[in-house]
């Protein structure tokens, strides 16, 4: 019988786990409550990013940050989170408090949203993906959202929900539609085999600290027209990082590079 020679897997990072997670949540305190908070999580992040560097397996590869769609993907999908997160939270609460709309009602004046942004990301964005790429979408889906945003921020009392949250709805969801599936594909791309799981974990990292870092910074605003023109400037700041990703797909992926698509376009 051969002899049972099982190789050591990869060692549980419990210091990076500890730290990014400390640093993460001492900021999202901070931004709405403690100025100490924020300094503590800014050092316990900086203590996690050297921590990687050191560590045999670390939690993030310090490596996919110097990937250029990974690192400028990484960023857009953070500030894109702080925006599409938050919102069902603004809307929810403009809509009862604004338009007098009970909970069910609130509910139920969410369904174009969410059936519009499912259509337009099931039948429209794949097929301009192949025709314009990520980079041109994800731009143009992150300014029409804005659109809907500034729209949206101009409801206040007597409004009403066709003119006041159906009308926007359509600009945000069409927005939110051309962008999730590109930028995700952007994010993913050019990243090596052994990598994709590293990287696909730091993408939806990105996208949940961003809502929550979103969200803690955009109740300190007065008013729900301050947090809709908020997110509409974010969203202009999502398209202009979007500028900065590569044209096409970059090299390390070689399913990338022979399909011209990457991960996040599969449905």
């Amino acid at each position: 019988l051969l002899p049972n020679a099982r190789r050591p897997g990869p060692r549980l990072d419990v210091l990076g786990a500890v730290l990014a997670t400390a640093g993460i949540a001492s900021l999202t305190y901070g931004i709405a409550h403690a100025k100490a908070a924020l300094a503590f999580g800014a050092a316990a992040l900086a203590a996690f990013v050297a921590a990687e560097a050191r560590v045999r397996s670390p939690l993030i590869p310090p490596g996919l940050f110097r990937i250029r769609s990974v690192a400028v993907g990484n960023v857009a999908m953070l500030l894109a989170g702080a925006c599409l997160s938050p919102m069902w939270y603004f809307l929810a609460l403009s809509m009862q408090n604004v338009l007098h709309m009970s909970a069910l009602e609130t509910g139920l004046g969410f369904l174009p949203h969410t059936l519009l942004t499912m259509a337009v990301a099931l039948q429209l964005t794949p097929r301009l993906m192949r025709r314009v790429g990520d980079r041109a979408l994800i731009a143009a889906g992150s300014l029409v959202a804005a659109g809907g945003f500034l729209w949206q921020s101009r409801l206040g009392p007597g409004g009403d929900y066709l003119t006041g949250v159906l009308g926007p709805a359509v600009l945000i969801s069409l927005g939110g539609g051309l962008l999730n599936t590109p930028l995700t594909s952007a994010v993913t791309s050019g990243v090596p085999a052994h990598d994709a799981g590293a990287a696909s974990g730091l993408m939806n990292a990105a996208k949940q600290v961003g809502g929550a870092l979103g969200l803690a910074a955009l109740v300190t605003l007065d008013g729900y027209g301050d947090a809709f023109r908020a997110i509409a400037a974010l969203l202009v700041l999502v398209a202009a990082a979007a500028c900065a990703l590569p044209a096409g797909p970059q090299r390390g992926n070689p399913d990338v590079r022979r399909s011209g698509r990457g991960p996040g376009t599969e449905r």
